[in-house]
């Protein structure tokens, strides 16, 4: 979980900028929790929402049906809860927490098979991403997300990002519009040696990324839909 089976000397830098990051933060390790449904859930609910809007659904539903965790913050820790507890959980508590029918339903498929899906820790990324998009509402965002941590995927590259494109395009060609396929040909160096994932973080550890010019994603309130 500390990153002890990571290998970052798998990594070479191709632009100057991800040199001097990796100088600048030295020490980046990418961790395999080996948990998938710990990370699969709250990817499922970051799809299509602000990212305070998945943190406060997440942190609701935890503290509802979750347990304390052991040790000296009971009150302020939880455990998630188990499969069977998911999918026992009401429609109106998704929706207390903000959580639309499609992404509820996701969740609700996925922890049906929650222990097919646990064995993708054990298999190659690409094999535990195809694992993962099996079932309905899962796609290349959200199994990347996953496997990203759950398996240590240093190649794993988050396709379908809002910002993501953006962010490396302007990082290593001053692109600011780059979208999905431009950043993947921006990657490529780092697609040879498997660590697309790992020159992503980089990028995003810089700081070198494009100034806003567009509002963030509005907020959504599920209950006017």
């Amino acid at each position: 979980m500390l990153g002890e089976l990571d290998d970052p000397s798998a990594f070479t830098p191709r632009h100057r900028l991800l040199a001097l990051t990796e100088r600048r933060r030295p020490g980046l390790l990418l961790t395999r929790t080996g948990l998938v449904m710990e990370s699969l859930i709250p990817s499922i609910l970051e799809q299509k929402v602000t990212t305070d809007e998945a943190y406060r659904a997440w942190r609701l539903l935890v503290r509802r049906f979750g347990e304390p965790a052991p040790g000296p913050a009971p009150d302020r820790m939880y455990v998630m809860p188990d499969p069977r507890t998911w999918a026992l959980i009401p429609s109106w508590e998704w929706h207390r927490a903000g959580v639309d029918n499609k992404r509820a339903s996701t969740i609700l498929r996925a922890v049906r098979v929650a222990r097919r899906l646990e064995e993708a820790a054990a298999m190659e990324p690409a094999k535990a991403q195809a694992r993962l998009e099996l079932i309905p509402g899962i796609g290349p965002w959200t199994s990347a997300e996953t496997v990203q941590r759950s398996n240590g995927a240093p190649d794993a590259i988050t396709v379908g990002d809002l910002h993501l494109p953006g962010i490396v395009g302007y990082a290593l060609a001053g692109e600011r519009d780059a979208d999905d396929a431009r950043m993947l040909e921006l990657l490529e160096p780092y697609a040879e040696q498997g660590q697309r994932h790992r020159a992503a973080r980089l990028i995003l550890l810089s700081g070198h990324t494009p100034p806003r010019r567009t509002p963030r994603m509005p907020r959504t309130d599920i209950a006017t839909l």
